[in-house]
Parts: structure tokens; sequence; C-alpha cells
């Protein structure tokens, strides 16, 4: 018998988790599940996001984490219409076989979204 991985749950920095979290439910449409003063817990469909208090927006801005989504271009309307504001690419096709766009969050933690292309 061997081991096997379940799920991975995300965790960003963020500077401040209050605003970390109400960012993502403003504009991702998450939905807050806990909150502390040094971590924060939110979570949108199967994904779940764990956020850690870190000064270093450094840290951030070199964290990613990629995520893959259905119905993707539905995905980054509802985005766009939610906040005209949010740094995100517009999705692209990519010769790897996947159709991606990216979002930068409040902190700089980047969001890679992706969706296999049809065979």
């Amino acid at each position: 018998m061997t081991g096997k991985f379940a799920k991975a749950i995300p965790l960003f920095a963020a500077q401040d988790i209050g605003a970390a979290m109400r960012w993502y439910e403003e504009r991702l449409g998450f939905t807050q599940r806990f909150e502390y003063p040094d971590y924060g817990i939110i979570s949108r469909d199967d994904i779940i996001l764990n956020f850690w208090l870190c000064k270093d927006r450094h840290i951030a801005e070199n964290t990613s984490a990629y995520f893959n989504v259905e119905n993707i271009d539905d995905l980054y309307a509802e985005f766009r219409e939610r906040s005209a504001e949010t740094r995100m690419t517009e999705p692209k096709d990519f010769d790897y076989g996947m159709r991606e766009f990216h979002i930068w969050d409040l902190d700089g933690n980047l969001l890679r979204l992706g969706q296999p292309l049809p065979e």
C-alpha cells in the first residue's frame, strides 16, 4: 500500500488578514469561514484558501498557486463584473493544452486558473 495525496490547500501570506479575506469575498466570491488576528480560512466550491499574517510583501509577491477550473470564460466574466480594478490577465490558450488567466490578489499572491483545451 502506498500513501496518496487527498487535497491541497494553498497558504497565502497576507499583510492584513481581514482585508485579504474581504478582498476574496468581494472580488472572487469566496465565503469567510474563520478569521483570527493572524490566520484566516475562506472557501469557494471545493477550494479552501488559508492566510497567514506576514508583513513582508516580498513573500506574497513570490507566491503562487494553480487552480483547475470549469467554465473558465464564465469565471473570468464573473470576476471582471465583480471588480474592474482587479489585476488579472485575459483568458488565453497555451500550446501546452490549457486555457488560463491569472489574478494577483491584494498582497501580490498570484492565482493561476486553468482549464484543459478541448481535444
